[in-house]
């Protein structure tokens, strides 16, 4: 599947974004989260709880943590879909130094909100940083749940915002002047993600203040959202349900 020709401004500060990141986005990631970013994506993996056989679709995969991570958990197969190339070839190092993992993952470019999948083609789909740079969530969210089978699970990490008071001035504090240091320490490419990810949290919790309703109206239900780490991580899951959200 080929990106779309024309892709928006999202999805343009998106691609630009994270070019140039793959090299040191893992160890920048638990850096930047205070050692919490693993700690969630394990709890994703824990949620979805794949079985041998089945197959997985992870979404928004990255350098391939989270598809290695379900790979490991057991005897199921993998694919690892991502927009950007740059991301994928990190993946594909990471795959291809285990002979077993390049076994059970393949990697394909695509995106989210066009997925190059038949109807209910896999037994679960996990997404992570994902909701934040698409422009119709509600659409993306029924495009993820038509490719997963009745009855699969569906499994999500994103950043959150603390709720109480005192917490959420701390957290905009140091996502407004702590990332963008942290990040000029490392590189000009990481300055502009740090300036970039406390307005781009923010935005969602303002725009989309009911995730659990916005799953469900998808056509996912049993939905259940954990607030870890104070609330800066969010971790969902819910059950794909036997009829199509229109």
């Amino acid at each position: 599947m080929t990106i779309a020709d024309n892709p928006s401004a999202r999805k343009r500060r998106a691609l630009s974004l994270f070019d140039g990141l793959p090299r040191d986005y893992d160890r920048m990631g638990s850096w930047l989260s205070f050692g919490q970013d693993p700690l969630w994506r394990r709890a994703l993996v824990s949620a979805v709880d794949p079985r041998p056989g089945q197959r997985v679709l992870d979404v928004a995969t990255g350098t391939g943590l989270v598809a290695a991570s379900l790979a490991r958990r057991c005897a199921c197969t993998v694919v690892g879909l991502d927009q950007s190339e740059a991301m994928l070839s990190a993946a594909r190092a990471r795959i291809g130094r285990d002979p077993a993992l390049a076994a059970q993952v393949t990697l394909v470019r695509g995106e989210a909100e066009r997925l190059p999948f038949a109807e209910a083609e896999f037994d679960a789909l996990t997404f992570t940083y994902l909701l934040r740079y698409v422009d119709d969530r509600a659409a993306t969210m029924r495009e993820l749940a038509r490719v997963v089978k009745p009855g699969g699970r569906i499994g999500m990490v994103e950043f959150g915002v603390p709720r109480a008071a005192v917490l959420r001035a701390l957290w905009r504090a140091y996502t407004r002047v702590g990332l963008p240091l942290l990040g000029r320490v490392v590189s000009p490419a990481w300055f502009e993600v740090g300036r970039f990810l406390g307005p781009s949290i923010e935005e969602l919790e303002t725009v989309e203040p009911d995730l659990v309703g916005l799953w469900q109206a998808a056509g996912i239900r049993d939905v259940h959202l954990r607030r870890a780490s104070f609330g800066a991580g969010l971790v969902m899951h819910g059950v794909r349900d036997g009829h199509r959200a229109s």
